[in-house]
């Protein structure tokens, strides 16, 4: 059921490490390797942060692949507004493309939206929407989904034909755990999933990425 809430207002949150023990988080957004190649607005910490309801249905699909003998590796969780405006002034007046060899290097920058890639209203500042992987346990490495993380390109897609039937049904391997568990895929990233039911489908929300604004 959705519910009203302040922008800035976060009681409805956690720290996703607190309900998933298993997780492991590489937050791209706090460090330099992304597709800017700077740490972004509102990043004051590297860690995940998501509303209670998306992290218990987390928590959930942790607890189903683990046995199946992988760990969920989380890049980017709840996204304040700040960084998604970080990400359309750069798209639209940066010049810098220092990153493209790495993350979209067969496309122009102003691509990047009118492909869907990046949103200039994006769920993830709802706070239910999530980019991550799987680890596999015996081998300690991040299973090979054909793509990274990030890479803006119709490989990414999680029904690309650019990648092998073994890469292909390691993403549905978490694909079918997350849609069991209640989320939604996104048809241009296989990383990126939002909770069905997320609480907040209307509210953008402010507040940094920081555990210190869940105790005000």
């Amino acid at each position: 059921m959705s519910r009203n809430a302040l922008p800035n207002d976060a009681s409805g949150f956690v720290v996703l490490a607190d309900f998933v023990p298993h997780i492991i988080q590489e937050i791209r957004y706090h460090s330099t390797y992304n597709f800017i190649g700077e740490r972004i607005d509102g990043y004051e910490e590297p860690i995940a942060l998501l509303t209670v309801e998306a992290a218990r249905a987390l928590k959930a699909v942790s607890n189903e692949l683990f046995v199946q003998g992988f760990r969920l590796k989380v890049f980017d969780a709840y996204r304040p507004v700040s960084a998604v405006r970080q990400f359309i002034l750069w798209g639209i007046k940066d010049t810098d493309v220092r990153m493209k060899p790495y993350f979209y290097p067969d496309l122009e920058k102003q691509e990047l939206f009118a492909k869907g890639y990046i949103a200039k209203q994006s769920s993830h500042s709802r706070g239910s929407a999530i980019d991550l992987t799987l680890l596999d346990m015996k081998t300690g490495r991040e299973v090979d989904m054909g793509s990274p993380f990030d890479l803006f390109s119709e490989i990414s897609h999680p029904d690309s034909h650019g990648v092998t039937e073994e890469q292909f049904e390691n993403r549905m391997v978490l694909r079918r755990a997350m849609v069991r568990n209640g989320f939604l895929p996104l048809d241009c990233e296989w990383w990126h999933f939002v909770l069905k039911d997320e609480p907040y489908p209307d509210t953008y929300f402010t507040f940094p990425v920081s555990a210190a604004y869940l105790r005000k």
